[in-house]
């Protein structure tokens, strides 16, 4: 059974960083675009950013120059680096695994930014 499980959230300062990591397990994901999304409180969910299996990133206008998503596709696992973290990037954030007709969903980790 494919599953994705993230770990690494957690409570920082303003201007702190964390880093999320995503195993995915019960099959090869390397062909999967991955992903990083998340939900502040009482809103939607939004795009973080994305890897292709080629290795291209995508990243949302707000994460542009503080995020780095990277993969490792021998260890199936996908990272958010996220530094210079503001408030306003607390949110529930999900690793997101994505080819032709199939999505996988992680379970989300809980990031909070407060001083």
């Amino acid at each position: 059974q494919e599953q994705l499980v993230e770990s690494g959230g957690g409570s920082v300062q303003p201007g702190g960083s964390l880093r999320l990591s995503c195993a995915a397990s019960g099959s090869t994901f390397s062909g999967y675009t991955m992903g990083w999304y998340r939900q502040p409180l009482g809103k939607q969910r939004e795009l973080v950013a994305t890897i292709s299996s080629g290795g291209r990133t995508n990243y949302a206008d707000f994460a542009k120059g503080r995020f780095t998503i990277s993969r490792d596709n021998a260890k199936n696992t996908v990272d958010l680096e996220m530094k210079s973290l503001k408030p306003e990037d607390t949110a529930v954030y999900y690793c997101n695994a994505f080819a032709a007709f199939t999505t996988y969903w992680g379970q989300g980790t809980q990031v909070t930014v407060s001083s």
